[in-house]
């Protein structure tokens, strides 16, 4: 509970009018209330701020713009093609000036050029309470620009959302309204860091705040969307879009990897065609997905849509990337021998197997007697709860395992180039690690530590914690698409499930979703890299139909079982 100091009741009246505001109720608890007592007619006001969160936001119930229309309408952020430039754009404080506008003001032009003096500032750790916010405005050397200054380094930092809570609760106390400015900049830390229930109250508040919603807020707030359980809503703001302005590419991108990504191939293909409509060209990245996720699918209209997409290349001349060319050629091959054109079995499961398989794993090995799972009940619920809320991910990475693959390296610079390599087609990544890696050593550097976290959800066990559970746990719970990365065989948790059936689905889904990384050379960097190797869409197991046996098989005489499957195999016809 907060106490502020003596008013007087025309100012507590007028301040009590701008706080007297709510987060929408619907989804989470009331996280802005008043409380005040004037026991009689002396100019004296206490009043108290009760949050869930210790934090809030000010909002006008009856939608009336209490924000200051120049702020919003002066200054816009640039609408960006890629995440990349635009959270480095944010982060650097680049603004441009409506053309609606006019000339801006001389004293606002003079504080945007100072803002590249302070883009170093770093953010606090913790949260802060009012009166330290307020020392640290005081101690800044250009106070008036303070919070902006502050957003772009919690932007640039990846800063926890608890933070930034408690720099809105300051300025929505002291100012009596936040800045547009700064509700996106509040916005991009909750898309950068995959916080969809922040995400949604945001939006709410600019709907009831504000006549218009610019394009690169609706940028954030759909790629935000797009890659959270709620991808559904992305959609419905992109027709929100739909009717004040045309799409950008990146709004169209964002869902259509949303649809392709949980298989919705048809309307993927819809929003692609009006995207094409709209003169807007897909990038290489957009065409790669749809490689990607209609790998094992089958169907003449999909082959037909796909091969329309090389013959775009051909007419445009355009020359796809190497990773591309990877997702070409195992589209092409999935499913499907190149000798005798049988298909291959599928490596999916259905979704009752899915299920079922789900449910058995974390009865018997994550929350059963797993004597290898080697963490505490208290450890693993925190666990749980991180990754609820911040589901689903595309690819889940065994840190500790991973930080191992090269041993002159650094184990820090191995993790780093994992993620790195992960991170290429926008995939939203966990790397599970342990709490020794933040302590500065000869193989963890505080630094690269930190630049990795701009990547990826970290979450740190103890180091006496065996992962393989959270691994298993994240992965499962995140759904079918989503993939995991470690070197282990995970035998010893495949044992401890109780009947053969579910072993054997254990194998055949772990055989479809574990990605193996592989050391590799870059002539183009003259260094050595990461090379990673896609999960397989089809089941790697000998295979027959009767007249044909397709077996797969290894180059070494190696007999050890490896988290690695082959990749060469043997096919077998019988001659009539």
């Amino acid at each position: 509970m907060a106490l502020f100091s003596q008013t007087s009741q025309q100012g507590f009246q007028a301040l009590l009018w701008k706080c007297r505001m709510f987060w929408p109720v619907s989804r989470c608890q009331q996280l802005f209330a008043v409380s005040f007592s004037i026991p009689s007619r002396e100019k004296v006001s206490y009043f108290s701020f009760v949050t869930s969160s210790s934090t809030a936001l000010p909002v006008d119930p009856k939608g009336t713009d209490v924000f200051p229309s120049k702020k919003r309408s002066e200054i816009d952020y640039e609408e960006e093609e890629g995440w990349d430039e635009e959270s480095k754009e944010i982060s650097e404080g680049k603004l441009h000036f409506s053309s609606s506008v006019g000339a801006p003001k001389k004293g606002l032009m003079s504080q945007v050029m100072s803002r590249q003096n302070f883009t170093k500032v770093q953010p606090p750790e913790k949260p802060l309470q009012a009166e330290e916010w307020n020392r640290l405005k005081e101690s800044f050397r250009s106070p008036k620009i303070f919070e902006t200054v502050m957003f772009n380094s919690m932007v640039r930092c990846n800063s926890p959302i608890d933070v930034a809570k408690s720099l809105l609760t300051y300025v929505a106390k002291s100012d009596g309204d936040v800045a547009y400015t700064l509700l996106v900049k509040y916005l991009a830390l909750c898309v950068q860091q995959g916080q969809t229930s922040e995400i949604r109250d945001v939006y709410d508040i600019m709907k009831r705040r504000f006549k218009l919603i610019e394009g690169g807020a609706y940028n954030l707030l759909i790629r935000g969307l797009s890659n959270s359980d709620q991808w559904r809503m992305a959609l419905t703001l992109l027709e929100e879009v739909k009717k004040i302005m045309i799409p950008s590419r990146t709004n169209y991108e964002s869902c259509i990897k949303a649809a392709s990504r949980h298989q919705e191939m048809n309307l993927a293909f819809e929003l692609y065609h009006e995207m094409l409509a709209k003169d807007l060209v897909p990038t290489l990245d957009v065409l790669q997905a749809f490689f990607d996720f209609s790998r094992g699918m089958k169907g003449a209209e999909l082959q037909k849509e796909l091969f329309g997409m090389l013959l775009h290349l051909r007419e445009n001349q355009i020359y796809p990337h190497k990773t591309f060319m990877w997702s070409i050629k195992l589209w092409f091959e999935s499913g499907q021998c190149p000798v005798c054109n049988h298909q291959l079995e599928d490596s999916d499961l259905t979704e009752e197997e899915y299920n079922n398989l789900r449910e058995k794993i974390i009865r018997d090995v994550i929350h059963g007697t797993d004597p290898f799972r080697k963490t505490s009940p208290q450890e693993f619920q925190a666990f749980q709860t991180f990754v609820e809320n911040r589901l689903p991910f595309d690819i889940v990475i065994d840190g500790l395992n991973v930080s191992h693959i090269k041993p002159r390296k650094m184990h820090c610079e191995n993790l780093f180039d994992a993620v790195n390599c992960l991170a290429k087609e926008n995939a939203r990544l966990l790397v599970l690690g342990r709490k020794h890696m933040l302590i500065d050593s000869s193989n963890w550097k505080r630094e690269i530590m930190k630049e990795i976290q701009n990547k990826a959800d970290f979450f740190f066990a103890e180091n006496i914690s065996e992962d393989d559970a959270f691994l298993l746990y994240a992965t499962l719970q995140s759904g079918k698409h989503c993939k995991f990365v470690t070197r282990d065989f995970l035998r010893d948790h495949k044992a401890c499930l109780s009947d053969s059936l579910t072993r054997h689905l254990f194998r055949k889904w772990q055989r479809g979703h574990q990605i193996a990384l592989r050391n590799g050379f870059s002539k183009k960097m003259f260094l050595s890299v990461f090379i990673q190797q896609p999960a397989l869409c089809y089941d790697c197991v000998v295979q027959t139909t009767g007249d044909t046996w397709h077996i797969p098989y290894k180059d070494t005489l190696d007999e050890k079982y490896s988290y690695r499957v082959p990749r060469k195999w043997l096919c077998i016809q019988q001659k009539r």
